[in-house]
């Protein structure tokens, strides 16, 4: 995908990778950045850098994605990209159990981590259908390819991000549809920094949001599915699929090295 000329929808687009990402897509000329995020003052500043808008949205609410979308859409015309970028993340309470979080944990990473890309691909499908063409980004996690030590729900919700994100490249794809998702490890915005430095997702370094964002363009223009920033990944995912009980037992290992036992 070339961004040249596009209209671009970025949610989380207040801080971290999501504005890095805003940014970029101006810079490569994209027609118009949307900025959208709960935050909407950070948004509000992000979009003033390039001249874009800035929308407050919880991507939570699939009314209100909907209503979004149809005022940019009103605004700027059609809706060429939609970067699904918002995420949360937390990590098990108890250590030592992974079911620790309690019931409104679940349901909140399950509202932004997972059924925001439904409401996103609800409201912009229909659309870029009608018109043979349309571009879906969804940020995921390399945990939704792998894991999380210490995060269950995050696992959990990024796995079945990325269940949804392959059914609409299936379905959609013969349609002119193409979607990719970005699973990067470690990067360096608010979410990284809570879980504290030693944290598992850090091992192999971490990238910048600029990096991401670069890694991102490089993944738009040649249109693949998986975008991995951290290109160690494709190793780690080769190995699980190879041999799931040794890998299971090799993250029990990195777990008791990381969170001591």
């Amino acid at each position: 995908m070339e961004l040249k000329d596009k209209v671009v929808v970025v949610t989380g687009g207040a801080d971290g990778i999501g504005a890095a990402l805003a940014r970029r897509f101006a810079r490569e000329g994209a027609r118009h950045v949307a900025v959208v995020d709960r935050n909407i003052e950070g948004a509000r500043k992000v979009a003033a850098e390039f001249g874009g808008t800035a929308y407050q949205t919880d991507v939570s609410d699939g009314a209100a994605v909907a209503a979004m979308v149809a005022a940019v859409e009103a605004d700027q015309g059609h809706i060429d990209l939609f970067c699904s970028n918002a995420g949360v993340g937390d990590g098990d309470p108890d250590r030592n159990n992974a079911v620790s979080s309690p019931d409104p944990v679940w349901a909140r990473a399950w509202g932004v981590n997972v059924m925001a890309h439904v409401h996103a691909a609800r409201a912009v499908l229909p659309g870029m259908v009608a018109r043979g063409e349309g571009y879906l980004l969804n940020t995921v996690s390399a945990a939704g390819l792998l894991s999380q030590i210490g995060g269950a729900v995050y696992s959990t919700t990024k796995h079945a991000a990325i269940g949804l994100a392959e059914s609409l490249a299936i379905t959609h794809g013969d349609q002119g549809i193409k979607v990719s998702v970005l699973c990067p490890q470690g990067v360096d915005t608010a979410m990284l920094r809570a879980g504290g430095s030693g944290s598992p997702q850090s091992l192999d370094g971490v990238l910048t949001p600029d990096e991401a964002a670069e890694h991102v363009v490089q993944g738009l223009a040649a249109e693949k599915f998986l975008i991995l920033p951290h290109p160690e990944v494709l190793t780690y995912m080769q190995r699980k699929t190879a041999d799931y009980d040794r890998w299971l037992g090799g993250m029990r290992r990195l777990r008791a090295k990381v969170m001591g036992g």
